[in-house]
């Protein structure tokens, strides 16, 4: 089955600030198709395992510990072009930076608390999905 997916999580941030709901419709608005999709919180372990990548930055310990405070939605996406429309749609790390209608933009408080991940390519999406989502959870 040949598609195009993407993942992404909505952030404790957002979570905690009630923003799911106008997040998804700006996703589902966007044109992306929801695949799967759950209500999860990472533990420090999986927080830890999912952003290894970035172990010897200084700003890691900081990112396992916002990661693990509370509860994010995980989600896989599809649509054509997922990867590079998705995060597009999600604007500039720095929401000061992003994109008038995207949704850093709309929803994140700053550089840290950025509202949403979005997998940075084809590769990282399918290893990010898979971390998430088991094969039965995905459609």
């Amino acid at each position: 089955m040949a598609t195009n997916r993407t993942f992404t999580m909505i952030k404790p941030d957002a979570v905690a600030n009630g923003h799911i709901g106008n997040i998804l419709a700006m996703i589902t608005n966007g044109g992306f198709k929801i695949v799967s999709l759950k209500l999860t919180q990472l533990t420090v372990a999986d927080a830890k395992a999912f952003y290894a990548v970035h172990a010897e930055r200084p700003f890691y310990g900081e990112l396992v510990e916002f990661m693990s405070r509370g509860p994010i939605v995980a989600a896989i996406l599809e649509k054509d072009n997922a990867v590079e429309d998705f995060r597009t749609l999600i604007g500039a790390t720095n929401p000061a930076e992003a994109a008038e209608g995207t949704i850093r933009k709309a929803y994140a408080t700053s550089i840290g608390e950025n509202a949403v991940h979005g997998s940075d390519s084809d590769e990282n999406a399918a290893i990010e999905s898979a971390f998430h989502f088991a094969v039965r959870e995905q459609f």
